[in-house]
């Protein structure tokens, strides 16, 4: 097995790119391995990796089709939607709390 080549943060050679790199460039990794990989040192702690794959192999993003679009918009609907009023809150409710804020707000006062 052969071991990765290790680049220090911002340091990485030109032809290299991270995921999130690769799709602003409207590329996906493809099915290839990693290439290398990018180290940020922090203190007393371990460093930050990166993950880095070529571009030379990267492939297309796939298009949006139909059908997938509207499976995505099907599952933002059922994340915006409040479980306790059923309404769509205008934002995805936070999972620590359960529900939109409005009834996470007027909940206590009803227990009271």
């Amino acid at each position: 097995m052969a071991a990765l080549p290790v680049y220090r943060w911002r340091l990485a050679p030109d032809g290299y790119a991270t995921r999130r790199q690769l799709r602003a460039l409207g590329l996906r990794p493809g099915g290839q391995d990693v290439a290398a990989q990018l180290e940020r040192p922090r203190r007393r702690r371990e460093p930050l990796v990166a993950y880095l794959y070529r571009i030379d192999q990267a492939k297309p993003v796939r298009p949006m089709t139909p059908g997938r679009a509207a499976a995505l918009a099907k599952a933002m609907t059922a994340r915006r939607t409040c479980p306790v009023c059923r309404r769509d809150a205008g934002y995805c409710i936070p999972r620590s709390l359960g529900m939109c804020v409005t009834c996470h707000d007027i909940a206590p006062a009803l227990a009271a």
